[in-house]
């Protein structure tokens, strides 16, 4: 517990005392004198030297001050408090701004000119594909869309992603489920004819309302249903077979008046169902008990229809239908525990092939048959093309005979059982198992003595970079530069980054990058209590994420400063959103632009989907919320808790209280006040926003106002969201340092280390004083740890 509590405040506690001993000239930042270092080294031992900072391991008074390189880790904790004022501790003199920033300068300085003499990128060998990953190179790879996640498990993450290296480990089971992914990828990416029937359901959540249009996939003038990318695998019939919600009791919700529900098949409608009135009419005519039941459970039993459809991705649409024989409201669903009047559509089953065709001119067929052999001699030549075009994209390199022999050997297999296509298919399922394909590899060259630092090959830059910026395999204009050696020109990288990040696969930096960078996807496992917040529904929870994802897209694709993240005046937003956050005149299920006037819903800090993710089911958590902005907003995450200590009491005793009363008595335990002192001031600035992001100003029964003020350790104060926004706003570099700390984890595929933080200073110097998305990218790809690797120690 004390090792833990020392943490937080040792290093304040260390600096705290060179501060105090180094000369105060608040005209200049320049380098502190060897007399002022000297000084510190005098009065550390007298001033500092206490238990805490053994416990921490943080003993200054060993340091040589003059050899900053010695201790060069140490040094980089140092910098990071002194540049967030988190030293010296609360309560302890504190140096004026002038001193805070010239010792933090003359460590940079020393710390940046060794890097930048000798250079330390770190060593990666071996990566494998994460899931995200996988999926998207078999996009690439055959133009196939697959479900990822019905094929592979989830991705252990450490480091805040799923693609770091030491967290992607490979099992016996991992691999039994590659094996089995690369069979039916190959037998769908072919069209293999001899693929049975099968079943595939979609189920539409509990908790979604359907009345309203709930996708830009569906017609206008819809209400409810479900839009579904199916991928249907040859030219075929098939049958889709659809199931309305039910009560406890079986029931289906709704049917007493007639509505239509409507099947398309790429726009185009192919059934049109009457649903309802059928029971109504009956009980006029004296309906018994049992036959009104029978009416009520079965109504549902004949929407089913079969169709011809082609091979390749299709978007299959069931929706009912507005209509004037309704009143408005008839479809909606309870909210706040109500009685459900209708429920909609429960599922979608898909069936099929039957009575195939054949396999289809598919894209995924057009971009493996590179050529159609006319004759038996032609066809293993064929193969070897075909093989050797795709085995150099997924391997990304160009392939040798050796590389291509085995897949021909598998070819023959496959031909001896089948036909040409045949052979393909099984060479290809073989392909998507090896380790050439599953794993990025970087090889030491033969010359490059241990432990050197060495520029990484053109080949070995393509595939970082288009796992960056695609998390997915290098396109073939990728693939050339790099076999032709003029990736490494600076012009030339600099045109690719562009041209990447316009593609529309660049949406990965959103999906992957920034759906952890800001805890995106745990908003689906967040499960708010409907007793206190009866609200909420999967409406509004897929409007949160939206909203998120398009207002990070923007910034994205618009090449805004990043910085824009937190300040910015506008938002993305649907009627269910809007009325969410209490803005008017917003109507309708589509996302538009929308222009903000409230100071307090500005930028990240004011959106529902991180304001969710930083609470409990049942209230806010000033906690989360705070540690949130420390770690991913200042870059200054706090320590682990200490073992053992309790959680914030939610009994009886409390229940009365608010939030800042209830931290207040945690806070009283010693062990967590240095760390909460940090945190909590952040998460209450936060308060007004409840649980699921709406705004507030008073709280429980009482209507107890709530208290949003809180001061940093540096003594600034402020009060509410707009203010703390505008205090992080005045120091951006310190979010922009954060946020390419993130950005290059997540391109290196491993944890930042202290030889790592002089490239992330060279990279926001560089940006600034835009600081657009583009430049901190470019800035990335162009760094030391990105181009370079250091070879095996001796």
């Amino acid at each position: 517990m004390l090792r833990t509590t020392a943490t937080c405040i040792g290093l304040g506690l260390a600096v705290g005392c060179y501060l105090r001993a180094a000369p105060q000239e608040p005209s200049s930042p320049a380098a502190p004198s060897p007399s002022a270092r000297r000084a510190f080294l005098d009065r550390y031992c007298v001033t500092c030297h206490n238990e805490k900072l053994k416990a921490a391991g943080l003993m200054l008074d060993k340091i040589d001050v003059e050899n900053v390189l010695a201790s060069a880790a140490v040094w980089e904790k140092v910098i990071r408090k002194l540049r967030a004022r988190q030293m010296p501790p609360a309560g302890m003199p504190r140096p004026d701004n002038a001193t805070y920033d010239s010792f933090a300068i003359y460590l940079e300085t020393e710390l940046d000119r060794a890097a930048e003499a000798k250079p330390n990128p770190g060593r990666l060998v071996l990566q494998r594909l994460n899931r995200a990953e996988y999926t998207n190179a078999i996009r690439d790879l055959f133009a196939l869309e697959i479900d990822g996640a019905s094929l592979l498990p989830a991705d252990d993450a450490t480091h805040g992603f799923d693609n770091i290296s030491e967290a992607l480990t490979v099992s016996p089971v991992l691999l039994e489920r590659y094996m089995s992914a690369a069979q039916k990828i190959s037998r769908l990416a072919i069209g293999d004819p001899t693929i049975p029937p099968f079943l595939e359901t979609y189920n539409v959540p509990d908790n979604l309302r359907q009345d309203d249009r709930i996708s830009e996939d569906l017609p206008f003038g819809s209400r409810g249903g479900i839009a579904i990318r199916h991928y249907f695998p040859l030219d075929g019939e098939y049958v889709i077979k659809i199931h309305l919600r039910r009560n406890s009791a079986g029931e289906i919700l709704g049917i007493d008046e007639p509505k239509q529900l409507e099947v398309r098949l790429d726009g185009e409608r192919i059934k049109l169902f009457t649903v309802g009135g059928e029971r109504k009419r009956a009980r006029s005519e004296g309906l018994s008990e049992g036959e009104d039941y029978k009416y009520a459970s079965t109504a549902d039993a004949g929407l089913e229809v079969r169709f011809p459809a082609k091979a390749g991705m299709r978007l299959v649409g069931v929706t009912f239908l507005k209509g004037t024989t309704q009143p408005e409201g008839a479809f909606r669903g309870a909210r706040g525990g109500g009685e459900q009047v209708f429920g909609g559509v429960d599922s979608v089953t898909i069936g099929g092939p039957h009575d195939v065709k054949g396999p289809g001119e598919t894209p995924s067929r057009r971009k493996i048959f590179v050529c159609r052999p006319i004759s038996r001699e032609d066809e293993e030549p064929c193969a070897k093309k075909i093989l050797s075009t795709l085995a150099r994209r997924a391997y990304r390199r160009p392939v040798t005979d050796e590389d291509v022999q085995p897949l021909l050997s598998l070819y023959k297999a496959g031909r001896g059982n089948g036909g040409f296509e045949t052979g393909i298919q099984t060479a290809l399922g073989g392909m998507l198992v090896l380790p050439a394909y599953l794993f990025r590899v970087e090889r030491d060259p033969a010359n490059v003595a241990p432990g050197t630092a060495y520029r990484i090959s053109d080949l070995e830059l393509a595939s970082r970079l288009s796992f960056f910026l695609w998390s997915s395999i290098p396109d073939d204009q990728l693939l050339d530069l790099a076999e032709k050696g003029k990736l490494k020109n600076p012009e030339v990288l600099e045109q690719q980054v562009r041209r990447m990040l316009a593609d529309s696969r660049s949406k990965a930096l959103v999906d992957n990058f920034a759906g952890q960078w800001l805890y995106l996807r745990n908003l689906r496992s967040k499960a708010p209590d409907r007793a206190v917040f009866p609200d909420f529904d999967e409406n509004l929870r897929e409007a949160l994420q939206q909203e998120t994802e398009l207002f990070v897209e923007s910034i994205l694709r618009d090449d805004r400063s990043v910085v824009d993240l937190l300040g910015t005046d506008y938002t993305f937003l649907n009627e269910i959103l809007a009325r969410h956050y209490g803005i008017l005149n917003i109507y309708g299920s589509q996302f538009r632009r929308v222009v903000l006037s409230d100071e307090a819903r500005k930028g990240l800090l004011g959106q529902g989907s991180l304001l969710m993710v930083t609470s409990y089911n049942t209230r806010t958590s000033p906690v989360l919320r705070g540690k949130w902005v420390l770690e991913n907003i200042l870059g200054t995450p706090p320590p682990p808790p200490p073992p053992n200590v309790p959680s914030l009491k939610e009994d009886k005793d409390v229940q009365n209280l608010t939030m800042r009363e209830r931290m207040e008595l945690h806070r009283a335990n010693p062990a967590c006040a240095s760390c909460h002192k940090l945190m909590d001031p952040l998460g209450f600035a936060l308060e007004n926003f409840d649980a699921i992001g709406r705004w507030r100003t008073t709280i429980g029964a009482a209507s107890t106002p709530i208290d949003v003020s809180g001061e940093l350790p540096d003594g600034t104060k402020f009060d509410g969201p707009a203010e703390l926004r505008k205090i992080l706003l005045s120091h951006p570099e310190q979010f922009v340092n954060t946020f390419i700390e993130k950005l290059l984890t997540y391109a290196l595929g491993r944890g930042i280390e202290y030889y790592d933080r002089p490239a992330i200073r060279k990279i926001t110097r560089e940006a600034a004083p835009d600081y657009r998305w583009s430049s901190l990218t470019l800035g990335i790809v162009k760094s030391a740890p990105f181009q370079m690797r250091r070879s095996r120690e001796p």
